[in-house]
């Protein structure tokens, strides 16, 4: 089969494109301190302002996916990173915490028209599976640069310019990726097929509703969201099985390895998803770090996961997916443990726990994802990529919701009942009076602890899926078969 003679070329704006994402949530993690302060944003103000993000990427990512495989690739990816782009320019302007959920939600919008492109153009420029596993590994590669870069570079410019400017460092990077990708990178598209508005509007519904269900749950069980995303949900199952051409190929979940690979997935990222808004509060508020020392606090982790995906790649050829799957998912349910033993006195314990939680990340993803991505045909890869991201960020968001308001609770529940009602619910309001401080922070401590008790038994139950659904079979054969699968329409046009 012919191979594209720009593709190496493509790789690197595919590359670029996912990692202004990345950089974006990670820098802005260690932001939210001094957002915070400066816009006067609350605990759940905060929640919303990663969550509004998270809440629109992963309700849009199947609809995002499936206009991408009906209209081209590169367009819809082109689309997404000028929105995001000029979306991140309203944000550095907002004056309060709902300018900035509103530019966050138009960003989550942009980011759901990138995603789902990126990983299908990847698979239908590299028509042959040695070459596109090189691929998705230096994709990887390029994804944990961004990991490691996206703290130390927002704690950077948080201290020397202001949180804005976690805002700013994404116009160039979209900018220089729409001119590479408008010059370099070939169109592509799925077989023209019917569209399927009632599957993409209960999908958006169900999902949104889904993530504003969980994100409430500190205040209380929402209940109209709740059936709201129960009946959306549901129907968009119903839906999608029924009807003769279906957005999303809900088939796929007959495959063990598809099944397995996402719903373990799913799990994993819950618990990583409020690791990081958790953590850096943690970091910032109870142990005294700055912006710069929080971001920079977070290199042992990623650095451990960028070393260990590719020992998790050998294991999972040797092994087959489940193992290494299973392996990684119980060293970073190690990492969560003992998260839950760090405070004030015990930063090498803090060290020590990201480096297992990298480890096992980097041994558990890539054979998990590689399970699920091999079970996607080519015609679908939009759509089909879609439904990987889509799977992973609604963890990512339902992590956010979940340990974030479980920490909240907990801090609160914690907190004196005689102290004001501003310093009950957020940790920075209680560390700023000096005679509630000691106290703020001990009970943010055993807060945290909670969360990470709840996000180890997530990952445990994830590698408990994991070796129920995940087939035996080594990658070496399951390449294979994903080869012959890819073959007949790995050509981009």
């Amino acid at each position: 089969m012919n191979q594209h003679p720009r593709r190496w070329l493509i790789l690197i704006v595919l590359c670029l494109s996912t990692m202004v994402l990345i950089i974006d949530n990670m820098a802005l993690t260690v932001a939210v301190p001094a957002l915070a302060a400066d816009l006067g944003a609350t605990a759940q103000d905060i929640q919303w302002i990663l969550q509004s993000y998270m809440l629109v990427f992963a309700g849009l990512l199947l609809t995002a996916g499936s206009l991408s495989d009906r209209y081209g690739r590169r367009k819809v990816m082109v689309v997404g990173l000028v929105l995001f782009g000029a979306a991140s320019l309203v944000a550095t302007q907002a004056a309060d915490s709902g300018q900035l959920i509103a530019a966050r939600v138009a960003m989550g919008v942009g980011g759901s028209l990138i995603m789902p492109s990126t990983l299908s153009i990847m698979i239908t420029v590299f028509s042959d599976a040695v070459e596109r596993r090189k691929a998705m590994a230096a994709g990887a590669a390029f994804s944990m640069l961004g990991l490691v870069g996206g703290p130390v570079l927002g704690g950077v410019l948080v201290t020397s310019l202001g949180w804005e400017a976690v805002f700013w460092i994404n116009v160039p990077v979209a900018l220089v990726a729409v001119v590479a990708a408008l010059a370099l990178m070939p169109e592509s598209k799925g077989p023209a097929t019917k569209p399927d508005p009632l599957g993409a509007v209960l999908s958006v519904v169900g999902m949104s509703a889904l993530v504003w269900t969980i994100n409430e749950l500190v205040r209380g069980v929402a209940w109209i969201p709740l059936v709201i995303a129960v009946v959306a949900l549901a129907g968009f199952v119903v839906w999608e099985l029924r009807t003769e051409h279906p957005m999303v190929p809900l088939k796929l979940f007959r495959d063990r390895d598809f099944a397995g690979g996402s719903l373990s997935l799913t799990l994993v990222q819950v618990g990583n998803g409020g690791l990081l808004l958790v953590l850096t509060q943690y970091m910032q508020f109870v142990l005294g770090y700055t912006p710069t020392q929080a971001g920079m606090a977070f290199i042992p982790m990623f650095v451990a996961s960028m070393i260990f995906n590719g020992v998790g790649a050998g294991l999972g050829t040797k092994l087959g997916n489940r193992a290494a799957a299973v392996l990684g998912m119980i060293v970073m349910a190690a990492g969560f443990g003992l998260l839950t033993l760090s405070s004030a006195d015990s930063a090498v314990v803090l060290v020590i726990a990201q480096v297992v939680l990298g480890a096992g990340g980097g041994l558990a993803m890539p054979s998990a994802i590689a399970a699920l991505m091999g079970a996607i045909p080519v015609e679908q890869a939009g759509v089909g990529s879609a439904l990987n991201s889509t799977i992973q960020q609604a963890g990512a968001a339902l992590g956010v919701a979940i340990l974030g308001s479980l920490a909240t609770s907990s801090y609160t529940s914690a907190m004196p009942a005689t102290a004001p009602e501003a310093a009950r619910r957020s940790v920075a309001a209680a560390v700023a009076d000096p005679s509630l401080a000691a106290v703020a922070r001990e009970a943010y401590g055993a807060a945290m602890s909670s969360a990470f008790v709840g996000a180890a038994a997530g990952v445990l139950g994830a590698a408990v899926l994991a070796l129920l659904l995940l087939r035996r079979r080594k990658v070496g054969a399951h390449a294979a078969s994903s080869a012959q699968q890819l073959a007949p329409a790995g050509v981009a046009r």
